[in-house]
Parts: structure tokens; sequence; C-alpha cells
């Protein structure tokens, strides 16, 4: 195909030998954030990019790439890149729905059940020594099965951990943008409610919304006074959905039990304070952190950009409006 694309992360080595027949390939094999001065430099020749959630792909970005068609991104969510630029350009931009859903749901439930059981506190006491003797009153935590799980977007993931929550027995609310259907509802067993209701029911509450001008600080102040103070927040959609200060200022006020974060609102920086809390257990974006998932990611990218960039639709464009403005443009 004689096409030039960059790839700005390490992916598995079964998929970039597949790339590498396909493409002229400039990879990227270390795993940590490609450099911000380096894309900008090494874009400018590529028709096709794989890009990082780390990538911050702006106008700048895209100014200097002006043999670019196709970003084939690695991820589900695409806030770091601007659709609106990408589209004008008559760039074409792809993620990787779907194959991460149980990976992210698993993880969702493990902090569940970590923070509700103090697991991290636990395994830290133990490994200091301080684990001396059994006692009824120690370290106790808190039980799963019988509570009420509230899910903040019932999309895929919603919907699996959902699936995963049936079989401890809790009360599921969901809120979401549209209500599901009756007999989706009735599959799940779960009630819609508006969010306020949600938010004061609950004794887990699990975020699975996209980051959007709408969802950005969905979780802030005014949100946790409405928790009860043995409710635990439970996080691995964005980390700017949650105003992390409030947070904060909720778990060392103890207007909430506790929380699990995977993600942050300024990644990978935690807010000050938050690292030293006991109530909280800190993960490093793992959400789809499985050998399993991640291949299966790195085979969507390449199917996606190696569509679109021989003039086929990308089976899972974004923004398919591109396609009828390049129609316009030729």
């Amino acid at each position: 195909m004689n096409k030039h694309i960059l790839v700005t992360g390490h992916l598995p080595e079964i998929v970039m030998t597949e790339l590498e027949k396909v493409f002229i390939v400039d990879a990227y094999n270390e795993d940590k954030p490609y450099e911000r001065q380096r894309l900008l430099h090494n874009i400018k020749d590529k028709d096709g990019l794989i890009s990082m959630i780390t990538d911050n792909v702006d106008e700048e970005v895209l100014d200097r790439a002006s043999r670019l068609k196709m970003i084939a991104h690695f991820g589900v969510g695409y806030n770091n890149i601007d659709i609106k630029a990408a589209t004008t350009r008559g760039i074409a931009v792809s993620n990787t729905p779907g194959v991460l859903t149980d990976a992210t749901a698993e993880l969702a439930f493990a902090l569940i059940l970590a923070v509700a059981r103090r697991l991290v506190e636990c395994d830290r006491a133990t490994r200091d020594g301080r684990f001396r003797y059994w006692a009824p009153m120690l370290f106790l935590g808190r039980e799963v099965t019988g509570k009420t799980l509230g899910i903040i977007g019932l999309g895929e993931i919603g919907k699996a951990v959902a699936r995963r929550a049936k079989g401890f027995k809790m009360r599921i609310l969901y809120n979401n943008r549209n209500r599901i259907n009756a007999s989706e509802e009735k599959e799940l067993t779960a009630e819609f409610a508006d969010l306020q209701r949600l938010l004061a029911e609950s004794d887990f509450i699990s975020l699975h919304v996209p980051l959007t001008s709408e969802t950005r600080h969905l979780i802030g102040k005014e949100e946790f006074s409405l928790m009860k103070p043995t409710t635990y927040l439970i996080n691995t959609s964005r980390g700017p959905v949650v105003d992390e200060q409030a947070l904060l200022e909720s778990l060392q006020n103890g207007t909430i039990g506790g929380a699990g974060l995977d993600v942050y609102e300024n990644e990978p920086s935690l807010t000050p304070g938050l690292k030293e809390l006991s109530n909280i257990v800190l993960l490093p974006h793992i959400g789809s952190g499985t050998l399993e998932t991640r291949i299966k990611m790195a085979s969507m990218v390449a199917e996606n950009l190696i569509a679109g960039l021989s003039g086929s639709k990308p089976p899972n464009i974004v923004n398919p409006e591109v396609l009828q403005h390049r129609r316009l443009v030729k």
C-alpha cells in the first residue's frame, strides 16, 4: 500500500507484524507516553496515525499532518482528539468499542469488593507485620451482597457490571440519558431512577459515562452531599467526571464511606492528599488491562486503519460525516 503510519504506543508484536506487512511503520516500543514534540515532528509525512489516550491530537497536531487521512484510536473514549477539526480536514477517526466491556466491568467490580472489604489496607497491614492476631473487631469491612448498586451510564459496560451484581443479589438502580426497554430492565433486574434518588439510596455508585461537557464534574460537592456516609464511589470511566477536590473533602469529612478509582481528573497526577487516605483504592488506569483485551483492541485498531487507508469505511468510525465531507471536497 506504501502508506506511512505512526504508532504512538507499544502494541502486541502479533499485531505489529500484520501492520508491517501492509504499511511502512514508524513504531514506538516504549511503555510510556509519546512525547508531544516528537508527535508534532513525526506526524508531518504520515498517512495514518494509531493514537493512544495519552496523545493530545489537537489542531496544532492536525495542522502539521498535511497527509493524514486516518486516526485509529486505541481506546473507547476519544475526548483527547479534536473530532471537529479532524472532520473538517477530511480525517476519519475510529475507536475500539465493545472489546473491553468485560475487562472493565470486572475491574469495576474488583474495586467494589476491594474498597468494601478494605483489601489494599489489609494487604499493607499484613506485609508491614501488623497482623499479629485475630480479633472480632479488627479490619471490619462492609458486605456487598444484598446492597444497592447505583450505575450511572448503562451502556455495554454498565450492563456488564449489572449482570455481575446479580450474582451478589444486589438491588440495581440506574441512571442513563435514555431509559432502556422494559424487557432489558427485567433481564438485568435494574430499576430506572433519577440522579438524586440514585445518589441518595445507593450503597455503591459505579460510573460508566463518557467524558463530555455535560458529564464533566457530574459528581461534585452537591452530589456527594446527597450520598449516605457509608456509600462507596467507583470510577472506571473518565477522571474529570468526578470533581477530585470535592471527593477528597468528602472522604476526609466522612461524607461518604470510600472510593475506588482507576482514572483521575489530572491523570496521572493525584489531587494532593488523596493518596494519604486509607478509605480509597487507587489503580493506574488498568480498566482494559488484560492481555486478551489489549490484543483484541490492537487488532481492531489495525482493522480500522487498514480499511480507512484503503478507501473503505472503517468498521468503528466515530465521525462518519467525514466520508461525505471527502466527497464534497473532491
